[in-house]
């Protein structure tokens, strides 16, 4: 009996699949791809996915189709379902390498790793975001960097380069929070390496003066007096003045003792 009414219920599923697709099909893709785009305009994403995603299964081998590829990116994005919408960027940029349209999937993967604001406890405490694991980030940079090595006169390498420049911050801000916690630990090798990094591989970020003054402190307390005045030398000539923050600059914010 249970064996009837499981092949009974196969059997209405298949059926009104197959009524689906029938219908599906009677509307042709233009149909289907103009009602994915009037459910993306009016901010219903879900829908919009759920139509781009018939589209491509229908219809696979039809002008709607590819760009229905381009703008699932999109949906999957604003309805917060970021692994779909990195799963469809890989699927788009593998079957499309040479499409002038990978730039746009460039982009589209640095916005969805683009570190989030933060929460309202976050601001209430003053956290530093610059403190969270950078995976993301780098990804994020190496993303944008690509869009604007890569496809320099896009319409996305311009935004694409500022959001660099805005991740370069962070990311040297993190490598300054780790050299601090270092120094702070006694760990004067590793905190003069990391401030290092900062030093080398984001010049231009605010956080290279912190970095500067960690290097410092960090020699001088190896004694190494003359690696430490040599970067007193470099912060003198780029900041015009004396290392007095140094001891300022290897303490922790306010909100890290609660």
């Amino acid at each position: 009996m249970r064996g009837i009414v499981v092949a009974a219920l196969c059997v209405v599923t298949f059926t009104l699949a197959g009524c689906t697709h029938r219908k599906l099909k009677q509307m042709g893709p233009v149909a289907l791809f103009k009602a994915a785009k009037h459910d993306l305009a009016d901010y219903d994403y879900n829908a919009a996915i759920k139509s781009f995603q018939q589209v491509t299964a229908v219809f696979p081998f039809t002008p709607q189709a590819r760009q229905a590829q381009v703008d699932l990116i999109y949906a999957y994005y604003r309805a917060g379902q970021r692994d779909s919408a990195r799963d469809a960027i890989k699927t788009f940029i593998r079957q499309h390498p040479a499409s002038p349209v990978v730039a746009y999937a460039y982009y589209m993967q640095g916005l969805v790793d683009f570190p989030s604001r933060a929460n309202p406890i976050e601001r209430l405490f003053g956290a530093h975001l610059s403190a969270r694991p950078p995976h993301d980030v780098r990804k994020s940079f190496a993303a944008f960097r690509t869009v604007v090595t890569r496809y320099p006169d896009s319409p996305y390498a311009h935004d694409a380069y500022q959001r660099m420049i805005f991740l370069r911050d962070r990311l040297a801000s993190y490598n300054v929070d780790v050299a601090r916690y270092y120094l702070q630990r006694g760990a004067y090798v590793a905190s003069a390496r990391r401030a290092r990094t900062v030093i080398e591989d984001y010049q231009g970020a605010p956080a290279v003066k912190q970095a500067l003054a960690i290097m410092i402190l960090s020699y001088e307390r190896l004694g190494l007096t003359t690696l430490a005045d040599q970067a007193r030398r470099v912060y003198a000539v780029n900041f015009k003045g004396h290392v007095a923050h140094v001891a300022a600059a290897t303490q922790p914010a306010w909100w890290r003792f609660w």
